[in-house]
């Protein structure tokens, strides 16, 4: 009697197959349940917060990726209280520990915080977080593509 033998490529075949499966059927099937009722509001391009005026070769105020960079500084580095919190909270850990260690990883987390909190007063004070509506200014750029393409979005 011969029994099966999947090699390691094959074991990971059957995975890779399960996940694009996985995705193509809850794709398919959020397809079916959604509504679909499309208008004027959901079809404009929206980005930034800022309604789209003009063409793409518009202009873009920098303090849009200022702003991210900024949140995404601060994103990563609030990771790093997660494992903090996740090891200090665990009370088998804590009760066994010397209470001079437990004292220094509180002070150093709020060591952390406050160069945190600096960062932040540092991007509030230079103006970096101040948000300034651009002022739009119109280009000589001229699409191939002609007005009458366009035309379909307005209505």
């Amino acid at each position: 009697m011969l029994t099966p033998n999947l090699s390691e490529f094959g074991t990971i075949l059957i995975f890779v197959l399960g996940a694009i499966g996985f995705a193509v059927i809850g794709l398919f099937v959020a397809r079916i349940l959604r509504p679909n009722k499309p208008n004027y509001e959901k079809l404009t391009t929206y980005e930034s917060g800022e309604d789209p005026v003009g063409n793409a070769w518009g202009k873009f105020n920098v303090r849009f990726y200022v702003v991210a960079i900024i949140f995404l500084l601060f994103e990563v580095e609030i990771l790093y209280l997660f494992p903090w919190a996740i090891i200090f909270g665990d009370k088998e850990l804590v009760e066994g520990t010397n209470w001079a260690w437990a004292w220094f990883a509180i002070a150093e987390m709020f060591i952390f915080i406050v160069v945190l909190a600096l960062g932040l007063a540092y991007a509030w004070r230079k103006g970096y977080l101040d948000w300034f509506k651009p002022n739009m200014t119109k280009t000589e750029f001229k699409s191939e593509i002609p007005e009458s393409a366009y035309n379909h979005l307005r209505d």
